[in-house]
């Protein structure tokens, strides 16, 4: 995740990226927005690092988000889907397997 972090603030020097995470590790999503939105953060793109659509992203992150659009109304947030739906990352992923 902090590789793609990095290669995000490569690709675009003034896009502000934080990972955060659902769980056993710090900063949690919940703190992670709030430092963005205290920064100015007007809009919030979440991205979720999953392979596949388990529980997390079915389940946990929409009532996340749901949370988050209550507590910062003047925030617009964009739920992306989980990485693993993307067909560039599978084809990137098949490509890498073959060799």
């Amino acid at each position: 995740m902090d590789a793609v972090a990095s290669r995000i603030r490569e690709i675009d020097p003034q896009a502000r990226v934080v990972c955060a995470f659902l769980e056993l590790t710090k900063p949690d999503l919940l703190e992670a927005v709030d430092t963005v939105v205290a920064d100015g953060a007007t809009l919030v793109t979440v991205l979720p690092m999953f392979l596949g659509v388990g529980r997390h992203a079915r389940e946990d992150l929409p009532v996340l988000l749901a949370d988050l659009r209550q507590r910062h109304q003047g925030v617009e947030f964009v739920l992306q889907p989980a990485v693993g739906e993307d067909r560039r990352l599978t084809d990137l992923l098949a490509h890498m397997a073959l060799g």
